[in-house]
């Protein structure tokens, strides 16, 4: 598979997600951005199947940041999910990028997986729960959530560092469900950076 092929299958996903997405509407942003989310593993997958370089996808996601960003800053065309005041799509591209360029391929896809499966798992798992019980949705935390972002960062690492001991598994997937939880930094800054700093139980 040649490099624009691999690009064109990352990319599609992506911008089928943000598309349909707004067929839900603004009443859906906090789970149009979950959808989202997910709509990266493809990408994530290509890159460490060594389909497309991180010459290619670093850069590829920093301006997908800052398209994005600069849509919140005109506050006009992305409200089915953007939502005002909270830059987390944008921090989650940045970071990709950063992540992908400074880290190896391994460790670079299992904290992209976390930031796209285990945050979409538990943005969805609160979203049905707050909305069942008539809550608001769009920013609030809890542990049913944080139990699925865990079960998930364990099987993301288990399969891509199935030589590791349990004991690191178990451990580097609490660390960060613990960094998703806090509330004093976006959690798609917070994932990242945590990840970096936990890097040596891999």
């Amino acid at each position: 598979m040649n490099i624009a092929m691999a690009v064109f299958l990352a990319a599609t996903p992506i911008l089928a997600s943000i598309y349909f997405t707004r067929y839900l509407g603004e009443n859906y942003a906090w789970i149009n951005r979950k959808i989202i989310h997910f709509s990266i593993v493809p990408a994530g997958l290509l890159y460490y199947l060594g389909q497309i370089p991180r010459e290619v996808f670093a850069p590829a996601a920093f301006l997908f940041g800052l398209g994005q960003l600069i849509f919140h800053i005109k506050n006009d065309g992305l409200k089915w999910y953007q939502i005002n005041a909270n830059y987390g799509e944008v921090f989650f591209a940045f970071s990709a990028a950063f992540v992908v360029f400074f880290l190896s391929k391994n460790y670079a896809t299992a904290i992209l997986l976390v930031m796209a499966i285990s945050d979409g798992v538990t943005g969805i798992i609160r979203f049905v729960y707050f909305r069942k019980n008539g809550y608001n949705v769009k920013l609030k935390k809890h542990w049913t959530g944080s139990l699925g972002y865990f079960l998930s960062a364990l099987l993301i690492v288990a399969l891509i560092f199935p030589e590791i001991s349990w004991l690191s598994k178990i451990s580097w997937s609490i660390i960060l469900t613990l960094a998703e939880y806090q509330r004093f930094l976006d959690d798609n800054l917070a994932v990242p950076l945590v990840g970096i700093l936990i890097k040596p139980l891999i």
